[in-house]
C-alpha cells in the first residue's frame, strides 16, 4: 500500500529526513517511535503533501501511484489521512457541516455525485455511536472551545467518516487522560480492516497497548535505525533510546 523509499527531505537549509525507507502493507499497524526532532512529524507532514517541506530524493507511492506531484487534498482524495498533533478552530463551521463538505469534495474528485442528505446523516449517526460521541458534539463549531480529548476524538471520527485507506496518527496521544487514550483507541481498533493501513507515531508505549501494532520502528537522527514487532516498544519504554544510539556506533 505505502511504499516509501531513500526519502530524503530538508526545510530550509536543514536537511531532517536522511534516506528513510518503510512499506505498509493493507491489514497492517505500524508504529513510529523515536527522541523529539528525529523527524516523526516531518515524516507524517510529507506523506501528506505538506509543501513547506522539499522532497530533494526518493520516492513516496500509495498503491503503486506516486505521490510526488500531487497537492494534499489530491492525496486526501487518494486516501491518505493525517490526524494533526494540534487540530486547529473553526469557527461557524459545524462538525457536521465540516464532514459533509469533506466527503462531497472527495465524492467529487472520484467522479461520484454527492451523498443524498439522508444518507449522510445516517452515516454520521452509525459513525457517531461507534466512537460514543454525543449527538450535541456533532452541532458544535469545529474544535473551538474542545478539549484535548475531544479534538482528538473529533480527529478520530473524521478518519470514521472518511475511511481513507492509510490513516497517519501524529502523537494522538500527546495530553490525552487514560479514559480519552482508551476511547480514542477504541476507535482506531474498530476502523481497522485488511483494506486500510494505519501509521501511529508516538513518544510512549501506553498508547501501543491500546493500539497494537504489528511492526515499530525506531526513527533517530531523519533514519529509521531500527525496527521489530511490539515487544520492541516495550524495551524501548524499558532502556529508553540510547542503547540504540550505542548500537548503531558500533
Amino acid at each position: 500500500m505505502l511504499s516509501i523509499k531513500n526519502l530524503h527531505a530538508t526545510i530550509g537549509d536543514k536537511e531532517i529526513l536522511k534516506g528513510i525507507n518503510l512499506e505498509v502493507k493493507a491489514g497492517e499497524v505500524h508504529a513510529i517511535m523515536g527522541p523529539n526532532g528525529a523527524g516523526k512529524s516531518t515524516l507524517a507532514s510529507i506523506i501528506a503533501g505538506n509543501e513547506n517541506y522539499e522532497v530533494t530524493g526518493g520516492e513516496i507511492s500509495l498503491d503503486g501511484e506516486d505521490l510526488a506531484d500531487l497537492a494534499p487534498e489530491e492525496r486526501a482524495h487518494k486516501g491518505v489521512f493525517l490526524s494533526f498533533q494540534y487540530p486547529v478552530e473553526i469557527p461557524g463551521v459545524s462538525v457536521t457541516n465540516f464532514m459533509r463538505t469533506a466527503i462531497n469534495e472527495t465524492r467529487k474528485a472520484q467522479g461520484l455525485e454527492e451523498m443524498p442528505a439522508n444518507q449522510m446523516l445516517k452515516v454520521i449517526r452509525e459513525k457517531s455511536e461507534l466512537l460514543e460521541i454525543d449527538r450535541k458534539f456533532l452541532s458544535r463549531s469545529l474544535n473551538e472551545g474542545f478539549s484535548g480529548g475531544e479534538k482528538k476524538r473529533n480527529e478520530i471520527f473524521q478518519m470514521a467518516m472518511l475511511e481513507p485507506k492509510l490513516a497517519i496518527l501524529d502523537e494522538t496521544d500527546s495530553g490525552l487522560d487514560i479514559d480519552a487514550l482508551r476511547i480514542v483507541a477504541n476507535g482506531v481498533n474498530k476502523l481497522k480492516s485488511d483494506k486500510n493501513a494505519v501509521v501511529v507515531i508516538t513518544h510512549y508505549q501506553r498508547l501501543l497497548d491500546y493500539i497494537v501494532p504489528d511492526f515499530v520502528h525506531v526513527l533517530m537522527d531523519g533514519k529509521i535505525v531500527k525496527s521489530g514487532d511490539a515487544s520492541l516498544a516495550l524495551e524501548l519504554e524499558e532502556k529508553g533510546y540510547d542503547w540504540i544510539k550505542a548500537e548503531n556506533l558500533v
